[in-house]
């Protein structure tokens, strides 16, 4: 007999609304990249610093924002010309 295996619990999931204010909060910010630090202060209200690496690590692997040691900065473009033209485009 097959033990089943758990459920994976994550400690610090975020709501979807505290997400979509983190998103729109990089979205929307006026610098090209942005630090942590400044992150949470333009945040509308505070969220719990695990939580947000959780926001982040998420935002980046669905491609929406790039973090690096510098900081943190917004690369979604949902422009479909963008994408037809990065599909047709060839690599160097």
């Amino acid at each position: 007999m097959t033990s089943a295996k758990p459920i994976p619990r994550y400690e610090h999931s975020p709501t979807l609304n505290t997400v979509i204010m983190v998103e729109e909060t990089l979205r929307n910010v006026d610098k090209s990249v942005i630090t942590v630090a400044e992150l949470k202060r333009l945040l509308p209200r505070k969220v719990n610093h695990n939580r947000l690496k959780t926001i982040l690590r998420y935002l980046e692997a669905s491609n929406k924002i790039l973090a690096t040691v510098d900081g943190i900065t917004w690369i979604f473009n949902p422009n479909p010309l963008l994408r037809d033209a990065i599909s047709r485009g060839f690599e160097l």
